[in-house]
């Protein structure tokens, strides 16, 4: 199974259909990542900058690997703003694949606004050595 084939970027539009449940407000960014692979699994790397671990979901439905960050800034209290260039912002990422990978076991990790997902393949879909009798 090559890789093109199992996980590959929805083609629909990255918002979701029910922006109120999602509670997405604002615009939507895609952000950068990244996808290797081993034997027995598939290592997502995505760059989340500025988002922490509250802000953070990331699941798996049947065929969909779907990840959303919001990140916001906060003057401190008793501060004023005399600039500002760091904006609000909301960062989704969906993959579709087709069913090849172990939900159950599926992990993920977040360091330094960067998340990395891992995604073991489906026993059935592992290289298998075959005994010739």
């Amino acid at each position: 199974m090559t890789l093109l084939k199992t996980l590959v970027p929805s083609i629909r539009r990255s918002l979701p259909v029910n922006r109120e449940a999602s509670k997405i407000e604002g615009p939507v960014q895609k952000p950068a990542y990244d996808i290797t692979e081993s034997t027995e699994a598939y290592e997502l790397t995505v760059n989340l900058p500025g988002v922490s671990k509250d802000g953070l979901e990331v699941t798996s439905d049947t065929g969909e690997i779907r990840i959303v960050g919001r990140r916001s800034w906060k003057c401190p209290e008793g501060w004023t703003a005399l600039h500002r260039e760091s904006v609000d912002a909301t960062y989704e990422l969906v993959l579709t694949h087709d069913n090849a990978l172990n939900n159950d076991k599926i992990t993920a990790q977040l360091r330094d606004g960067v998340l990395n997902v891992t995604l073991p393949k489906a026993e059935e879909i592992k290289p298998r050595k075959i005994n010739v009798g």
